[in-house]
């Protein structure tokens, strides 16, 4: 996108002469013939630089770089002064009231794009770093989104495992209890007398037995049902084995 300069130039052949060295140069021109239009034209179109006369009718340089510098809108667009006159007083009111730059008349076409290049130069510089603070910020805080995301998976890894351990830990338990029960179902059976006593105690075998095949059969149900997305929905709605 090509950048856009404002000339503000009283005389005509030379405002003409400048806006043909821009415009071979790629730049967007726009033109004004006096302070007055000029600076009706820098606070619509918002130029990135401007090349402005002193010695004008009505509103000269100095006026108009004024008033620029007192508008919000256009107090920071470069402003370069364009003048026959090179006494010290002048150059020092120019500097004073925020003039980035000064080029005596006449002046080569080199002379002219050399510093309309600098103070361009100048204002991409700010442009350049605040793009690249934003997008090592963006990365920031794009890596602390990886971070967070990463310690949760973490978590619930972790907690995934207690949960299994948990589970294990219980299971385990309810594996023992039918086992204890057998072994003295046995032991008792052993030393039966009558039939009554070991149909009793082949009865206590066979309901262990079962209880043992359920608690077989909860272990193969829960590892297939025990994966992190369905840990999650479990611990949820508290449907996790427990220890009451």
């Amino acid at each position: 996108m090509s950048q856009k300069i404002l000339v503000i130039e009283d005389e005509v052949q030379i405002c003409s002469n400048i806006q043909e060295i821009l415009s071979f140069s790629d730049f967007k021109t726009l033109t004004a013939n006096n302070g007055v239009d000029g600076l009706r034209i820098a606070k619509t179109e918002k130029p990135d630089l401007i090349c402005c006369d002193i010695m004008m009718p009505d509103l000269d340089g100095y006026g108009v770089l004024k008033a620029l510098r007192e508008d919000p809108a256009t107090e920071f667009i470069p402003v370069i002064l364009l003048t026959a006159r090179v006494e010290r007083g002048d150059l020092r009111q120019g500097m004073e009231l925020g003039a980035d730059d000064y080029i005596t008349k006449p002046f080569s076409p080199e002379e002219l794009l050399k510093a309309i290049e600098m103070r361009l130069a100048r204002i991409a510089k700010p442009i350049l770093i605040k793009q690249k603070y934003e997008q090592e910020r963006q990365n920031n805080a794009k890596l602390k989104q990886e971070i967070q995301v990463n310690l949760q998976k973490l978590q619930e890894s972790q907690q995934l495992a207690d949960m299994r351990n948990e589970v294990l830990e219980k299971l385990l338990q309810d594996l023992g209890n039918p086992l204890s029960n057998i072994n003295m179902a046995v032991h008792m059976l052993k030393q039966a007398q009558s039939d009554i006593e070991r149909d009793r105690y082949l009865n206590i075998l066979q309901h262990e037995y079962e209880r043992e095949i359920t608690l077989l059969n909860e272990i193969k149900n829960l590892q297939a049902l025990l994966t992190p997305e369905n840990a999650k929905i479990l611990q949820k709605f508290n449907l996790l084995y427990n220890n009451k």
